[in-house]
């Protein structure tokens, strides 16, 4: 049997669940205890869990949150997900109690940790619904104004694709879209693509030419760091504004920024979570869920059963697209 930080026995039987049993292991489709909920907690049937990058991450043991999340093993990935509470409605969960992760058929969260999911939502489809909602930071965090430029910063990546089509949607007058796989750029419908893989000098002249008002940036690192000095004026013109968003880190998690690059260049940076409370939340999520409903807003999804989770983690194929384990 399992105790709950709550002292509550966990006295069910088996339930299948993604298991892992050490740090930067793999998990196993294997039986699990079945959770029982204790006071002030509630049980999820999980439908629906997509696989990020931070759930590798707390796996590995990598993450600066990983040894909270996840204090022991043998433990269940993923921290959030689509399921329904006990009286059917379809929610979107997070923050399960240890070692009771998503990846499972049955978790179990704190009496609120869920949100309702509106009607006509695929569940599968509202796993990616948090990425989409990250992309509004640039006009919650940048304040984006339709005919405005946005150049999305690491566009072949999930919340990137999903970025180039909300930038699309906020009425941006025109999109610059970088990363390293050019099909891809070609195909995500931006009106200008870069090639991040350049070598320094022509990835400088690339950023100098295309200036936009706003950067949505996932990759930091090398890239934004020579973005930035591209930004640095060669002359005593004043130049326009530009807003950079940061988000994701995914070329790196530092960079060297030049006091000019600052001082002269007009660019303003910002942390993805600016502008954001309960009020703006709620309107960014909102506006996301109507684009999903309307199909405005289309989510590449790649979609497994929890049974194949342990092949699925594994994989390096995906190009753009999420992994989504249905339950």
């Amino acid at each position: 049997m399992l105790e709950s930080s709550n002292g509550v026995r966990d006295r069910g039987g088996d339930r299948k669940a993604a298991v892992l049993h050490e740090r930067d292991g793999v998990p196993r489709y294997e039986d699990f205890p079945d959770p029982v909920a204790g006071e002030g907690e509630v049980l999820i049937e999980v439908k629906a869990v997509a696989v990020e990058n931070v759930d590798r991450a707390v796996a590995a043991g990598t993450h600066f949150a990983g040894r909270a999340m996840m204090p022991e093993l043998p433990a269940i990935p993923c921290f959030d997900g689509i399921g329904t509470l006990p009286d059917g409605r379809l929610v979107g969960f997070g923050n399960p109690r240890p070692p009771y992760g998503a990846l499972a058929e049955r978790t179990v969260i704190r009496e609120g940790a869920y949100a309702a999911i509106p009607d006509g939502l695929d569940p599968a489809a509202a796993t990616v619904l948090p990425s989409a909602i990250t992309a509004m930071s640039m006009k919650v965090a940048a304040g984006l104004q339709p005919g405005e430029s946005v150049l999305v910063q690491g566009a072949t990546g999930v919340a990137g694709r999903l970025a180039v089509q909300v930038a699309r949607l906020l009425g941006a007058g025109r999109i610059v879209a970088t990363g390293r796989d050019d099909e891809q750029l070609r195909e995500l419908g931006a009106d200008q693509v870069i090639n991040t893989t350049l070598d320094d000098q022509d990835l400088l002249l690339a950023y100098a030419e295309s200036r936009t008002d706003v950067v949505v940036d996932f990759l930091w690192g090398r890239p934004t760091e020579l973005l930035l000095r591209a930004m640095v004026p060669d002359t005593f013109a004043f130049p326009a504004p530009l807003r950079l968003v940061q988000i994701g880190e995914v070329a790196g998690a530092g960079l060297h920024l030049s006091a000019e690059s600052l001082r002269t260049s007009g660019v303003e940076i910002y942390g993805a979570a600016k502008g954001l409370g309960p009020e703006t939340m709620g309107a960014a999520y909102g506006q996301v869920v109507e684009w999903a409903r309307t199909g405005q807003l289309t989510f590449a999804l790649e979609r497994v059963p929890l049974s194949d989770i342990e092949t699925a983690w594994q994989r390096t194929d995906l190009r753009g697209k999420r992994l989504v384990v249905q339950v």
